[in-house]
């Protein structure tokens, strides 16, 4: 039991310790972290284990990691970002906001509710979980693509619609007084004189206040101060009327092109990272049980019908906006459920007459458990999802008499490289890739890419295989590479291949294959780097250039004899620590001992 006064740490320890237990086992699992973080406040809540009687003390106290996951998001939005997201923010986001609104406030009357009570219902649910999706989002990293700015955009313009939501109940309140409208006008000025302030001391006073705290090289200062903007923003829009998470996010806008930006975000990430999954734990001992088991069937038909019809809503609208089908089906199936905004507007709504108590209770219910099923749904999703299919748009196909004095298999970073000699000495050089993405971006840059996959042996007959005079193969997945050489030694045997090679192990299957010269990606770089490091270090040019032709001729030495197997491979590694020996011995360095030299025989040679 806890002194008087003080922090019960058995309560603390078994919540880190739910936290960092479920969480690994959920994502081993492929259930991700998000349903991990519920599951084990499910079992630490009050219907569990009952470590925790106040799950809602706690959740209001861990909405605090959803406004620092967007104070991040919003460092990461420059205002010319922003600016030029604005049609989908006020565009696609007001219009999925309306259409789900409107059709969910009639399944809400389906359900028996009346009109009022069903428009809160239903706008409730509209308001989709920033922080289920943005997490989800960050694990896949799909924030910074095409569709996850698009969810974004709409996450961003729903967190906007709770301030209109909640002057909206104001009005259907059944209680309203002559100077209602009067302070709500009030209302709406605080708000606006609340952005205007925020941004006017993001703009005038932060980057001066944070280059003096920087001077004072203090560094638990600067943590102290990222947290005070990210929270004081919170505050200031709070008393304004306005979402706390929307502060933070604005806040890290005006802040996204401050040189302080990034050690703002380091000294934030920890704090966030911990308190959103402390949001996520007490989401999952919210979740009041009793009140499911009372009233399962309307929770269950409210679930299934708010979360079917906000998804068929979704997938129309993001087909309507010109989505494909995949990215459509993903939006809608993540962004089904409710959010924690829900809970703001229904307790809103329970303050103003216009629902009951248990009214509310229902609800809450209701966006918890669809909150709790939403990582399920993003698993079963993963078997309906099309296979992605590469656009042929623009893409040439292989004509027929394809012809070159170099063939090139693979035009990455390693054989738009590679080919770069050639091309400067005017040798005829084919290329075929199968990455279409690569193909466009390199026929940008004036290079002529053609389809194919050189796995296949039709294509490599189509390409010239047989009459050109060298083959590179710079593919970069091994068991390609492997393939392909194996092809050419079957079908074109004069033909001479040259290979990229992964590591030792796999040029040495290259050369089983047969190819004549191969090379690891980042053998030569590697000795360079270490020939630059030992000039810095007070070797001449002369030096550093001996001491790497040495060593690359151990190391050719060494590869000879690992193709001899098992055998060549002891001698290799033998020759090398008798080459460690005469280095140390005229470098003044120890020799390796004897323990060493068994370590180093169990390493797998690079």
């Amino acid at each position: 039991m806890a002194a008087h006064g003080g922090i019960d740490l058995v309560q603390v320890v078994i919540l880190l310790a739910a936290g960092v237990l479920a969480v690994p086992i959920f994502r081993r699992l492929g259930l991700g972290s998000v349903l991990g973080y519920l599951a084990a406040g499910l079992v630490v809540g009050p219907f569990g284990l009952k470590v925790v009687s106040d799950p809602q003390a706690i959740l209001h106290a861990a909405e605090l990691g959803v406004v620092l996951f967007l104070f991040i998001i919003g460092l990461e939005m420059e205002p010319q970002r922003l600016w030029s997201l604005r049609k989908q923010i006020f565009g696609l986001g007001v219009l999925q906001v309306l259409t789900c609104g409107a059709l969910l406030t009639g399944v809400g009357i389906l359900l028996g509710f009346s009109a009022p009570v069903a428009f809160v219902f239903g706008m409730g649910f509209v308001l989709t979980s920033t922080a289920i999706v943005m997490q989800v989002l960050e694990e896949r990293g799909e924030l910074a693509t095409e569709p996850g700015q698009k969810v974004v955009s709409i996450l961003l313009l729903e967190d906007l619609a709770i301030v209109p939501l909640l002057a909206i109940v104001a009005i259907l309140a059944p209680t309203g007084e002559e100077g209602d409208f009067t302070s709500r006008l009030v209302g709406i000025g605080v708000a606006l004189g609340s952005v205007i302030g925020l941004v006017a001391v993001g703009r005038w006073i932060l980057n001066p206040v944070f280059k003096f705290l920087a001077d004072s090289k203090a560094r638990e200062v600067m943590t102290g101060a990222a947290l005070l903007v990210v929270l004081g923003a919170a505050l200031v829009m709070e008393v304004g009327g306005l979402s706390m998470a929307m502060g933070a996010f604005l806040a890290g806008v005006l802040l996204s092109t401050s040189t302080f930006k990034h050690q703002l975000e380091a000294d934030v990430e920890p704090f966030r990272g911990l308190l959103l999954g402390l949001f996520f734990l007490s989401v999952g001992m919210a979740l009041n049980v009793s009140v499911v088991l009372e009233n399962w069937q309307i929770i269950v038909l409210s679930v299934i019908g708010f979360m079917v019809v906000k998804a068929g809503a979704i997938y129309v609208i993001a087909r309507l906006t010109r989505s494909s089908h995949g990215e459509a089906l993903e939006r809608a199936v993540m962004m089904a459920q409710g959010g924690e905004f829900a809970f703001v507007l229904y307790t809103t709504a329970v303050s103003a007459g216009l629902i009951s108590g248990p009214t509310n209770d229902i609800f809450t219910a209701t966006v918890i458990v669809s909150m709790v099923v939403t990582p399920f749904t993003l698993i079963g999703l993963r078997y309906i999802m099309p296979k992605p299919v590469q656009s042929m748009e623009g893409i040439e196909q292989i004509p027929d008499g394809l012809h070159g004095r170099v063939l090139i298999i693979g035009f990455g970073r390693f054989g738009q490289i590679a080919s770069q000699p050639l091309l400067a000495l005017k040798h005829r050089v084919s290329i075929i890739d199968n990455d279409t993405d690569m193909i466009r971006a390199a026929t940008q840059l004036r290079f002529k890419v053609y389809y194919g996959d050189g796995t296949r042996l039709d294509i490599l007959r189509a390409a010239g295989a047989s009459t050109s005079d060298i083959i590179m193969i710079c593919v970069d997945k091994k068991e390609s590479a492997t393939r392909i050489a194996e092809l050419l030694r079957d079908e074109c045997p004069l033909v001479r291949v040259y290979a990229r090679a992964f590591d030792r192990g796999h040029a040495i299957e290259l050369v089983n294959a047969g190819v004549e010269y191969q090379i690891r990606e980042t053998f030569e770089s590697a000795l360079v780097f270490g020939g630059r490091v030992a000039q810095a270090l007070g070797a001449s040019a002369e030096e550093a250039a001996e001491v790497l032709q040495g060593v690359r001729e151990r190391d050719a030495k060494r590869f000879e004899l690992q193709q001899m197997g098992t055998g060549g491979i002891a001698a290799g590694l033998n020759l090398l620590i008798s080459n460690a020996e005469e280095q140390a011995r005229e470098g003044g360095v120890p020799a390796p001992s004897p323990e060493e030299e068994s370590s180093i025989e169990g390493r797998q040679p690079v």
